[in-house]
């Protein structure tokens, strides 16, 4: 019995990795942009700022609402849950202060974007990471 608990518990683990593949923020490798902090991509994603640190100008593009990357890139980078994500956009929208990234269908489509525009960042699963875009930021 003992033993049989000790498999469940294992195997609860693994899955439980695996649902939580690391993520990455990510420009193209052509962007001047080299790093930010996890405070310099909340701001982003928040739409508290509309620039990289060096003045240049950032677009970020998000993931579809409630995918499991969304979900914990804001849960670890704001420290928000996707319910408290919803209604500050929702608040920004409402008072003209800002708008919502543009929602994307998936990692593959936020590589495909960031990939041809030097201003877009976006995060995705590490494992899609090639030289075609630039970690500008590992998960917090």
């Amino acid at each position: 019995m003992k033993t049989q608990k000790y498999i469940a518990a294992g195997l609860l683990g693994m899955v439980c990795t695996l649902a939580h593949a690391e993520f990455v923020v990510v420009v193209s490798a052509k962007s001047p942009v080299t790093a930010l902090t996890a405070e310099q991509a909340a701001q982003i994603f928040l739409g508290k700022v509309s620039v990289f640190p060096g003045g240049e100008p950032s677009i970020p593009v998000d993931q579809p609402e409630g995918a499991a990357i969304r979900n914990e890139f804001y849960e670890k980078l704001t420290n928000k849950t996707p319910k408290q994500i919803l209604a500050y956009r929702a608040n920004m929208v409402f008072s003209g202060k800002g708008r919502a990234p543009k929602e994307l269908s998936s990692s593959q489509e936020v590589k495909k974007i960031v990939v041809d525009n030097l201003n877009v960042v976006g995060y995705m699963e590490k494992s899609l990471v090639d030289n075609s875009v630039r970690v500008v930021l590992t998960q917090p």
